[in-house]
């Protein structure tokens, strides 16, 4: 891939994250290093204990690494205090999870409309307006107004992504997004996140355990023991969308 012209969204340097377990220092991280520009869709992988979870913690600016260093669009992470990462976290980042977190009594427009919340220069009219041009985009317009425990998993899944979009974040950050989903209900959602990936030019790490999903991104990152395995670009990208095509349609 020729990224000399491309603009760098993430960069993570030596990153090394230790915890203290009672008298044990557990060594989570290794030292990892990579850089991620615009309009990638990487696969994150690695079983349990192989980093995986820590990574994605740091690159959500959810956790700071120990050592090392972590650039997102171009700002540094690791000496930023908790409300300055919160905000940058809000504004850059859009989070899609195994479990949706949804609020179940509420619509999905109002689901959608809540990371512009916290964004006060946002009118109420303009959050509203931009949660549903964001379900429309993914599919759910007719949906607008349904409560979560209305949806099925799969249009849960939707509204999820379309909260994860309403922000316009420089990133979309999938957090095993299938896991939950049937096969049918997984590559319609894959679908979906590679129209993202090659219509908007969306930059997304799907951090996940299933290798098969590293045929659909352009970019595969294996970690192992906190430490990458491998690193390698996909030159012949799979669609889920011919996928989904050949699965056996579901019984009415």
């Amino acid at each position: 891939m020729d990224t000399t012209m491309k603009k760098e969204i993430i960069k993570v340097e030596d990153i090394k994250r230790n915890y203290v377990v009672g008298e044990e220092t557990v060594h989570a991280l290794r030292g990892v290093s990579f850089t991620i520009y615009e309009g990638e869709f990487v696969t994150i992988m690695g079983t349990s204990g192989s980093g995986k979870s820590t990574l994605l913690n740091i690159i959500g600016c959810l956790d700071t690494p120990s050592a090392g260093e972590y650039y997102l669009d171009g700002t540094s992470v690791r000496k930023m205090g908790k409300n300055d990462r919160a905000t940058l976290r809000n504004r850059k980042i859009g989070f899609v999870f195994q479990s949706y977190n949804l609020l179940p009594k509420t619509t999905a427009v109002e689901n959608v409309e809540l990371p512009l919340m916290y964004n006060p220069s946002i009118s109420s009219k303009e959050r509203h307006s931009r949660a549903v041009k964001a379900l429309n985009d993914v599919g759910l317009g007719d949906r607008v107004n349904h409560k979560s425990n209305q949806m099925s998993g799969g249009q849960q899944q939707r509204v999820a992504i379309a909260r994860a979009l309403v922000n316009e974040p420089v990133i979309i950050l999938a957090d095993e997004a299938t896991g939950n989903l049937d096969t049918r209900t997984s590559f319609e959602i894959l679908t979906l996140m590679q129209k993202l990936h090659q219509e908007e030019q969306r930059t997304i790490i799907f951090v996940t355990h299933n290798p098969e999903l590293a045929h659909f991104s352009s970019r595969n990152i294996v970690i192992r023991d906190g430490r990458i395995k491998s690193d390698t670009y996909n030159s012949d990208i799979k669609s889920a969308e011919k996928a989904l095509e050949t699965l056996p349609k579901e019984e009415e």
